[in-house]
């Protein structure tokens, strides 16, 4: 899988603020037209006695089940602080070492982090959808931004969530008596395809299962590595 290098990342804090404000002009935020097959999930997890830290992404093929068709990984090490809102600019670098390595290029990709519910409207997924021009959701656990009103403890059921009176995604329950997610779009999507994506991808859990899945990959080889 390629992608086209938009700008440098190792950057003072000034400097990636002014990036983040450039691109997020270039999102496009509408419904994809062709036809989703696959769906990845892409997650990293930390080494907690150092600066190492652990990529991976899984590629499902879209059916009545989920198929899973690829996983790659990678070990790399923190080059930038972390700082919330600027995550992509530490996590981006070791995603795109994985997906360089994936051979199936994913219709759609889903992201443990925001798209454009984002102080700046541009969170990881939407950085990271940018530069490998693919469709792209933040499926985040937290919110970083936005108000939004009590969900109903019912699956599918939503409450649009809101950032400076604009509704920058969506607060979504997926499973029942479990927190809800925050979706918001990330690049080549918008929010009632981002919604539909990730339920059509929950599988029993509350965390869609493209990047349930590269959650527990990245946990293991971070496991395994600590051997």
């Amino acid at each position: 899988m390629k992608f086209t290098r938009l700008h440098p990342w190792r950057l003072d804090y000034e400097k990636a603020i002014q990036v983040q404000e450039t691109l997020r002009d270039r999102l496009i935020l509408k419904k994809p037209t062709g036809k989703i097959c696959t769906v990845a999930g892409a997650d990293v997890s930390y080494d907690k006695q150092s600066d190492r830290f652990f990529a991976g992404v899984v590629v499902f093929k879209l059916g009545r089940h989920l198929e899973r068709v690829e996983e790659r990984t990678a070990v790399g090490k923190a080059r930038f602080p972390y700082i919330p809102g600027l995550l992509s600019f530490r996590e981006a670098p070791i995603l795109l070492k994985v997906f360089t390595k994936l051979k199936i290029t994913p219709d759609i990709i889903l992201f443990d982090g925001q798209g454009i519910a984002h102080p700046r409207h541009f969170g990881l997924a939407s950085h990271l959808g940018l530069i490998l021009d693919r469709p792209s959701i933040g499926c985040a656990k937290t919110r970083l931004v936005g108000e939004y009103d009590c969900v109903k403890n019912i699956i599918g059921v939503y409450s649009k969530l809101f950032y400076k009176n604009e509704v920058v995604g969506a607060v979504l329950r997926t499973k029942i008596n479990t927190k809800p997610i925050f979706v918001s779009p990330g690049h080549k999507t918008d929010l009632s395809f981002a919604i539909r994506i990730a339920l059509k991808t929950c599988c029993g859990y509350r965390i869609p299962e493209p990047v349930r899945q590269a959650h527990l990959l990245v946990n293991r080889v971070r496991k395994e590595l600590a051997k």
